[in-house]
């Protein structure tokens, strides 16, 4: 019996056998050892599935096969080797300096004399997640996620997620997935765990397609597992010939005793695999002219209006959105999409004339892009392109919202949407391109593929791959990830691009429940959060409103509001802001100017919870960044009280609104509380509090 450690992982080599016996807060406790399993899982077809788990995970047909062969450390990595006779499993695992965070991935090789099939093949998987005589002390958060909702965490225990004891081990998960090319369009691929001894482990999933991780019992303990798709969950099913590999997507987890210290760990770690570029490291204020303004009919005459007001309001780059493109009426645009040539229609005298005009004023030019579709009318992409080049089932072109999806494996795409790029930059001037997805493709593609879901994993790495040459190509182009708000919101797509969208949440009353939970999902310097002071409330897609409406409708506290919305993340500022004057107008040169001060604290402050995490019911929200010995807190008052007690993790030294500057709300402290006052039934304040 040998045992090891590297960083907070301990293993234990018994014979041919190796172990996981503890990663982070999760392992085997005393009277444990009798319940030792690996710490991967791999089904081959045709073999035993030695178990009656039913769907579960659990026990696949290789994982009392797999034999210790060898491990390897590397300073700051981990490699552990285990075979059965088809199969080479190799788990990678690598640490951080400044976190506790654990990357893994796992790769598979076919050691056998003919070609195999995989249709399960895990991560990582962690053995001791409590017992199963503690279903009722063992939480787990999950964060759900919808168009216009993204980010809305739910906790439940185990037992009521139907875990509880019966013969120590059931038929009974706990589980997340997706399926299909919206990665995260109904959760996020994360969760936090909470076990009975009040520890937390925060795990993500790094799939911009389908993933799928479960929590269930295993004679008489729990295990997490943590994967990206399987035969049971996604279609997926993959072949391998003599001596080839599969590789898994990347899982990370990290630890903490409380939800501050174990989202400050994710965060930490994922500042090391975040998408970056050098035109956005001040992280500059953006201005885009389609939410509560143009939404899809930018024209030259627009632009020329509103240019000059997002130049006044102190931004640095303005995006013409959805509609630049096409000369087709402005409800037939998305029919149409796919050639990404400038609408004479809309911009007479050319879009390069345009962008030139917006850099004459002194701003950055942008312009948006849906590049995976081709609109279902657009019959001349259609031809050009040929059946073979978009993502196909049963023989025939996927369509989905009026648009035939393309496929990024065919060298044909590659060669004109590399040339959309450069003609989007060096021919239309852009400096900003704003890449966005619209639809959902479902399960996958079975042309070139071994299955379903394995045609949708390359299609997807094919795509990522291709961004990744745009990005490397246009260092000075700022690429924006966005799927109609945040349905891609993971950390595979997160590493591509510098920031991303986190929503589509047209009404600034609701965008608050997004903001208070947004950083355990994204970096403050990747969230972009829309900013819309003459916006719309009550589902409202304002268009061509009216300076009487807007001095009926839109007050001080509404303009500032919207300010801080995007104070924690990326400000998108939007709507037609040239219709406020006064006050109003001065709250947002004010919020762009505070804005712009946070930009260089933002990119190394970690996320600071006071009360949690909010749900959409909460009266009171706040969510906050701490860097150092100083806190910046969005605090929320939406339709409560309006005196807010709110604990402080330290001794509070000074306490003031940094933003409104005469904001009528008091805030003062005593010990480790901060009080704050509304005034307003609807009112926030931005607050920095030293301890």
């Amino acid at each position: 019996m040998e045992t090891f450690k590297f960083k907070n992982l301990e293993f234990l080599i018994e014979g041919e056998r190796i172990f996981l016996t503890k990663c982070g807060n999760l392992g085997m406790r005393e009277g444990d050892e009798l319940f030792k399993f690996n710490f991967c899982e791999v089904s081959i077809s045709g073999e035993n599935k030695n178990t009656h788990l039913g769907a579960k995970m659990a026990m696949s047909t290789e994982w009392d096969k797999l034999l210790y062969k060898s491990h390897e450390i590397d300073v700051k990595e981990l490699k552990v080797v285990c075979q059965s006779q088809k199969v080479e499993v190799t788990v990678n695992f690598k640490t951080y300096d400044d976190s506790n965070a654990i990357r893994v991935f796992t790769e598979y090789k076919n050691i056998s004399a003919e070609e195999i099939w995989l249709e399960e093949a895990s991560a990582f998987v962690v053995n001791g997640v409590g017992n199963i005589n503690e279903d009722e002390k063992c939480k787990i958060t999950k964060f759900t996620q919808s168009h216009h909702n993204e980010v809305q965490p739910r906790t439940f225990t185990f037992k009521e997620l139907g875990l509880f004891r019966g013969t120590g081990e059931s038929q009974r998960k706990i589980y997340g997935l997706n399926v299909g090319s919206w990665s995260t369009k109904e959760e996020l691929p994360q969760a936090i765990i909470q076990t009975a001894d009040g520890k937390l482990t925060m795990f993500e999933i790094e799939s911009d397609n389908s993933w799928y991780w479960e929590i269930s019992d295993k004679i008489r303990t729990h295990y997490l597992y943590l994967g990206g798709a399987n035969s049971t969950y996604g279609s997926w099913m993959k072949k391998l010939g003599v001596n080839e590999s599969y590789k898994t997507v990347n899982v990370a987890l990290c630890f903490g005793e409380d939800l501050n210290e174990v989202v400050e760990n994710m965060t930490l770690y994922r500042r090391t695999v975040k998408g970056s570029c050098k035109a956005d490291e001040n992280l500059p204020t953006i201005f885009n002219e389609y939410m509560h303004l143009s939404w899809d009919s930018p024209s030259e005459d627009n632009t020329k209006k509103y240019a000059p007001v997002a130049k006044l309001a102190g931004t640095e780059y303005y995006v013409i959105d959805c509609g630049w493109h096409d000369d087709v009426e402005t409800n037939l645009v998305y029919h149409y999409v796919g050639e990404w040539k400038e609408s004479k229609r809309r911009f007479p005298s050319g879009v390069k004339a345009i962008t030139d005009y917006i850099r004459s004023i002194g701003l950055k030019a942008g312009l948006w892009i849906e590049p995976e579709v081709v609109g279902f009318k657009n019959q001349k992409m259609i031809d050009y392109y040929g059946d073979e080049c978009f993502i196909r089932r049963n023989g025939t072109k996927v369509t989905v919202m009026n648009r035939l999806i393309l496929d990024y494996r065919h060298p044909k795409v590659i060669e004109y949407m590399s040339e959309t790029i450069r003609r989007m930059v060096e021919d239309y001037g852009a400096q900003y391109i704003k890449m966005d997805y619209n639809q959902d493709l479902g399960v996958g593609t079975d042309l070139n593929s071994d299955s379903l879901g394995e045609g949708l994993e390359s299609s997807a790495k094919a795509f990522s791959n291709w961004v990744s040459s745009m990005t490397k190509k246009y260092p000075d182009v700022i690429f924006e990830g966005c799927s109609s708000g945040g349905m891609r919101m993971d950390y595979k797509t997160l590493s591509l691009y510098p920031l991303v969208s986190t929503s589509d949440q047209v009404d600034c009353y609701k965008y608050p429940y997004i903001v208070g939970n947004i950083l355990t999902a994204v970096l403050p310097e990747q969230a972009a959060v829309w900013s819309y002071p003459v916006g719309g409330i009550n589902g409202e897609c304002l268009r061509d409103v009216s300076k009487k409406w807007t001095d009926e409708n839109v007050d001080e506290d509404r303009v500032a509001l919207n300010m801080i919305n995007s104070f924690l993340g990326r400000m998108h500022l939007a709507s037609n802001i040239g219709l406020l004057d006064g006050e109003r107008l001065a709250l947002v040169k004010e919020g762009v100017d505070y804005y712009n001060g946070l930009s260089q604290m933002k990119k190394t402050a970690v996320p600071y919870l006071p009360l949690g995490l909010c749900k959409v019911e909460d009266t009171t929200v706040c969510a906050g960044l701490k860097s150092g010995d100083k806190i910046h807190l969005a605090v929320y008052n939406l339709d409560g009280e309006m005196k807010k007690v709110i604990p402080i993790f330290k001794d509070i030294k000074f306490a003031n609104i940094g933003y409104p500057k005469k904001s009528l709300t008091k805030v003062c402290f005593k010990g480790k509380e901060l009080t704050v006052e509304f005034t307003q039934k609807r009112q926030a304040v931005f607050i920095e509090i030293g301890v």
